[in-house]
């Protein structure tokens, strides 16, 4: 699900929060080293997202915010926002020349320059947190 999320909606909050869950708290943050990508720059989207994307040659940013069931990834173009909801059971990632990640039918993909390597250390911490929870959610053996 992506929302437009330039101005404050409550109703978003709350989609969001059904989804991927609230923010962690600061206390977790800490413990965590923080739940924020830097930003990247975005080399390619799928045909269904490029509305969000800048028309004339400007570079696109985004980020990655980790939730408790999901990650926001929020993108900016020009003086808009927007934020791709994605629950931990509908995430794919694809490690080649840079991240790209997939779900729900879209993908964005992260080019792979500085601001990347320097996410690496996110990228970890994000591949851990989807693998604890397909962990937690798991489906028994046997049945």
């Amino acid at each position: 699900m992506i929302l437009n999320t330039t101005h404050y909606n409550a109703e978003h909050k709350q989609i969001i929060a059904d989804l991927v869950g609230s923010s962690f708290s600061l206390v977790q943050k800490l413990k965590m080293n923080g739940v924020g990508s830097k930003r990247m720059i975005i080399d390619e989207v799928s045909l269904n997202m490029q509305s969000m994307m800048n028309l004339v040659s400007d570079v696109n940013y985004g980020n990655i915010e980790l939730r408790p069931k999901g990650i926001l990834i929020r993108i900016n173009k020009g003086l808009k926002n927007f934020t791709w909801v994605i629950p931990y059971y509908h995430l794919v990632i694809y490690k080649i020349n840079g991240s790209s990640i997939h779900a729900q039918g879209k993908f964005v993909h992260f080019r792979a320059n500085k601001t990347f390597k320097e996410n690496k250390k996110f990228f970890d911490k994000l591949l851990d947190e989807k693998v604890k929870y397909d962990m937690q959610h798991a489906m028994p053996q046997g049945l």
